[in-house]
């Protein structure tokens, strides 16, 4: 098992709820609920909440369905009919939709703003919930015209904007699947996932806006029309202002209001299955083509109205805008804030343009009260000595989420520092693969630096050791001993479920292993320590990659880093260490010396790199990720085509510095 970075044994509490918060969380009033409902006594505390949760599935998510309000059009005979993973049956005989919900209150509020769009121009324009559901109605009614209806995929090509939400509920109101990239994928990445999916329509932009520039995707929008042989219908979004040609439709006539005479159109919602396709996500594809996820209409919407109401104590006033693509999962957690009647804040721009306090005045224009990002950005704006707290009204951000990696003690100390300093911190942890979180935020509880708050409600999360035993206070393998609705109906294209259990349930069968370490502590919280697939393992003691990250990129001279541990032929161990130095910083012996000493002294002796090298750059996913494995391969001498989908990766000149060096290196070696 890896060991954690030294850290006091019961780190600092930063913040604390006070009584008023406490009192007026929705989480509060949900286990009030349940005690008087259900009998279950005092669950005043959340650690007993949490394990009536996970003890008693059938209870919690039926209690969830009563309190939420969930609108069945046929009543499900059970919750959990089949508990086994993977292939657990939930609510069988239940049908609903998503887009119901999404839109509901859109019938008692119309007026009231349901999306709030940004650009880089940075100003904000706003969508009404009656607006909204009128839009939605116009697109699915014209949507079912051309012929598309329950099980069809449609794919977008679109950016953060509100016709990606509008185009989502409209196929999720007529039971179409949807699926989404953003125009920053190129064209090959692209098809990587939607060839798979055989999509019927594609819904596309012709370019988009980013860090000040007009970025033209008229070329990559033919290849894909040309590649995609099972798309009958286009649907043209002209947001560089380019009129649609052939026979795409323009979006101005699929949200059209009806022509005169017309009989109106429909805002009936198609009653489908608890199961029933609502979206298919895709994993990274690093290493061959991504995975296509595909996530039903129930699960989706019982696992966000969870999250966001209880975990992110969101509900009608507040405004949620977490910075994201419609490529990564966390624009579908976004958009499931209108589930819980929350106002949703859309922003279409770079994060550093024109500045890199961007997301701080986005979230100060719009009135943010929710606000998440990434745990790079939060390190970034550190290093960057950014104080937004000295230089943004941010009185009515309440919330700070932060995920995408690990966020290091440090991050956490410059929230409350420099951010906000009576804000509540939720960093969160969780996966495309279930579209939510395992591990974050909750309201009730006090933030402790470097830890996330606790295991989520419904989620059996466990630390386990090589031998499958629960272990506390120790680093483990994050495993998930019971299922969570959200988790994937299935793979698509896996007709024997082949990748799926490959990919979750090979190492403990009929337990889910996610691929990270974890340390689960005595208090109930919850430390995030990195990829246990990429796993350091020197001189038999592992440990993640996150803890050297968040010691060396403390240095000031560090922009980023990357490790990974290499065994060799003859039975040794290689740690190289890459470095990408700060702009005017030098990669010397001098600082190659601090960076050995910061990693012997704060995280383990016997993980000090053999070699700290400069590097060019550090190879991501498309969703800003760290690339390791492919690079442990690349230095085992692989070639480009076989290490690394290179439509996954976000610069592939990078890559070739990293597969020049294991060349060499391999040549030398031989």
């Amino acid at each position: 098992m890896p060991s954690a970075a030294q850290q006091p044994a019961v780190p600092e509490i930063l913040w604390r709820p006070s009584a008023e918060r406490v009192a007026a969380a929705r989480i509060t009033d949900f286990a009030a609920y349940v005690g008087a409902e259900q009998g279950l006594g005092d669950h005043e505390g959340y650690a007993a909440l949490w394990q009536w949760s996970v003890d008693d599935p059938d209870g919690f998510w039926a209690s969830v369905c009563a309190y939420f309000d969930i609108a069945f059009t046929g009543p499900p005979n059970r919750v959990l009919a089949d508990p086994g993973m993977p292939g657990a049956v939930w609510f069988p005989g239940a049908r609903l939709n998503y887009a119901r919900h999404a839109l509901r209150r859109a019938e008692t509020h119309p007026d009231e703003t349901a999306i709030v769009h940004v650009d880089e121009s940075l100003e904000p324009r706003e969508i009404s919930w009656g607006e909204l559901r009128r839009q939605v109605a116009a697109a699915a009614h014209r949507l079912r015209g051309l012929g598309i209806g329950p099980g069809d995929r449609v794919a977008g090509y679109l950016p953060n904007i509100p016709e990606a939400v509008v185009a989502l509920l409209a196929c999720a109101s007529i039971g179409a699947v949807w699926s989404s990239c953003a125009p920053d994928f190129g064209a090959r990445s692209v098809l990587d996932r939607l060839q798979q999916i055989e999509p019927v329509a594609l819904v596309t932009v012709d370019g988009y806006r980013y860090a000040g520039k007009e970025i033209d995707r008229r070329a990559e929008v033919a290849e894909l029309i040309a590649e995609l042989p099972t798309v009958r219908t286009v649907v043209h979004v002209p947001l560089l202002g380019t009129p649609a040609d052939g026979d795409a439709v323009a979006w101005a006539d699929l949200v059209a209001e009806p022509a005169a005479g017309d009989a109106g159109i429909p805002e009936d919602f198609e009653p489908v299955e608890f199961d029933h396709p609502l979206w298919i996500l895709y994993s990274s594809g690093t290493t061959g083509l991504p995975k296509a996820i595909v996530q039903g209409h129930g699960g989706i919407l019982l696992e966000h109205v969870k999250h966001n109401a209880l975990h992110l104590d969101l509900g009608p006033g507040d405004r949620f805008f977490w910075f994201t693509s419609t490529g990564w999962m966390m624009w579908n957690l976004l958009v499931g804030g209108l589930l819980v009647g929350a106002t949703i804040v859309l922003y279409d721009g770079s994060p550093g343009h024109p500045g890199p306090d961007v997301q701080w005045t986005v979230a100060e224009r719009t009135g943010t009260t929710v606000y998440g990002t990434s745990a790079a950005y939060v390190m970034a704006c550190r290093k960057k000595g950014l104080r937004p707290r000295d230089t943004h009204d941010l009185s009515k951000v309440r919330a700070l989420g932060t995920t995408g990696s690990p966020l290091p003690p440090d991050g956490f100390r410059w929230v409350y520092e420099a951010a906000h300093p009576d804000v509540w911190l939720a960093s969160v942890s969780g996966g495309t693969d279930v579209c939510s979180a395992f591990l974050g935020g909750v309201p009730t509880l006090p933030v402790y630096c470097g830890e996330l708050q606790a295991r989520l409600l419904g989620c059996a999360v466990e630390a386990w050791d090589e031998a499958g035993r629960p272990v506390v206070d120790e680093v483990g393998e994050l495993v998930i001993t019971k299922p969570m609705p959200s988790m994937p109906v299935f793979f698509w294209n896996d007709p024997d479920h082949e990748r799926y259990r490959a990919a979750y349930f090979d190492t403990f069968p009929g337990v889910w292993r996610h691929g990270d370490w974890i340390t689960l502590t005595g208090r109930g919280t919850v430390v995030v320590h990195g990829r246990s697939d990429s796993t350091l393992n020197r001189q038999g003691v592992r440990m993640g990659s996150a803890d050297i990250y968040e010691a060396v990129e403390r240095i000031p001279e560090v922009a980023e880093s990357l490790v990974v541990g290499i065994e060799q032929p003859d039975g040794g161990y290689w740690m190289p260490l890459f470095v990408v130095p700060a702009p005017g910083a030098v990669l010397d012996d001098a600082l190659r010396d601090r960076i050995k000493q910061v990693i012997r002294t704060e995280v383990s002796p016997r993980h000090v790199p053999d070699e700290i090298l400069e590097a060019p750059g550090v190879p991501h996913t498309l969703t800003g990720k760290r690339i390791e494995i492919p690079v442990k391969k690349l230095l085992q001498g692989k070639s480009l085509d076989t290490a690394v989908n290179p439509g996954s990766v976000d610069d592939m000149e990078i890559l070739g510095f990293y597969a020049r060096l294991g060349r060499e290196r391999n040549t030398k070696q031989q």
